[in-house]
């Protein structure tokens, strides 16, 4: 238990980072019009792309007698791509609720 008191002790500054841009965030999110959350959903896809980029190279930078990291880092970029598939195909049919029916 003490180990853990010092951890939040050493990384209190951190854990106070969190809480503020967790708040942040959510006042941000908050704020913005429903206009704008499909170009947002856009940017978070691109974002995420990035982030896969990031765990590929990671995952190509463990050790191959690490199987802890190889493992990790394959659910990181099975997960991220799932996310950017999945990120793209909602905005593409958001997208599609924007276009003229046709007759």
């Amino acid at each position: 238990m003490e180990a853990f008191f010092n951890f939040l002790h050493e990384n209190l500054l951190l854990i106070y980072l969190l809480a503020f841009s967790i708040l942040l965030g959510i006042e941000v999110i908050s704020k913005v019009p429903a206009v704008l959350h499909t170009p947002l959903m856009s940017g978070a896809n691109a974002i995420h792309g990035v982030v896969l980029v990031g765990a590929i190279i990671v995952l190509f930078n463990a050790r191959m007698d690490d199987y802890l990291s190889l493992g990790l880092g394959f659910v990181a970029v099975v997960f991220g791509t799932l996310n950017v598939v999945g990120g793209f195909a909602v905005t593409d049919r958001m997208l599609e609720m924007f276009k003229k029916k046709k007759k």
